[in-house]
């Protein structure tokens, strides 16, 4: 495979990991059984949680977005002829029901960024208020299936980095970035790959 595609199955996944380890020998640290192809719904859902989770607890984000789905408010049309006290009433913050509306007000074509680039999907997304890099990138790995994008500024994904290839920091962004552009078309499978290592080094620190 020399050039990006959408993971599909466990095969791709399993040639991804190994091509990963004859570029980068570390990769054959990470125990297989760790990398896995859990994925996310997509559409404006799934881009609407992400906005209500940011900076909240998850138990947190999933009480407001009981309440939202409760309220019918995980529907673009909903949200635009809501006000904003309904949606503060239901538990967003202003600065958060201004991003819901901005997200129902951009009217995305969800299906057509199944067939976009990484880099297509991250420019349609970002241009949204309130929707960032990071959240574009997750979307393209967890609900699309890209095979090729990469989350440089998840802190998991630095952390595991600076683990596993022993750095005497953990990296940034920019500087992980770098580090990941010899894994591609792989380098979803690299990001699936470091947060399972991870958590492995967490359970073997007793860290939940």
């Amino acid at each position: 495979m020399d050039q990006a595609y959408h993971l599909k199955d466990e095969n791709l996944l399993s040639d991804g990991l190994a091509a990963l380890c004859q570029i980068e020998a570390a990769f054959a640290r990470v125990d297989p059984a760790r990398v896995t192809l859990r994925s996310r719904e997509a559409g404006f859902v799934a881009l609407a949680k992400a906005i209500i989770s940011q900076q909240v607890s998850v138990a947190s984000a999933n009480a407001i977005t009981a309440r939202l789905a409760e309220a019918g408010m995980l529907q673009p049309d909903a949200v635009l002829a809501a006000s904003e006290a309904d949606l503060r009433a239901l538990g967003l913050s202003r600065q958060k029901a201004g991003y819901m509306r901005a997200l129902a007000e951009a009217r995305i074509d969800y299906a057509r960024l199944h067939s976009q680039s990484t880099d297509e999907v991250v420019a349609a997304l970002t241009a949204v208020k309130g929707i960032g890099r990071w959240t574009a990138e997750i979307y393209a790995i967890f609900a699309l299936g890209h095979s090729d994008a990469f989350a440089a500024g998840d802190l998991a994904l630095q952390e595991a980095a600076r683990v596993l290839f022993d750095l005497p920091q953990r990296p940034d962004e920019r500087r992980l970035r770098t580090m990941a552009a010899p894994w591609s078309p792989h380098r979803a499978i690299a990001a699936r790959a470091l947060w399972g290592y991870y958590h492995m080094v967490k359970e073997r620190e007793g860290v939940a």
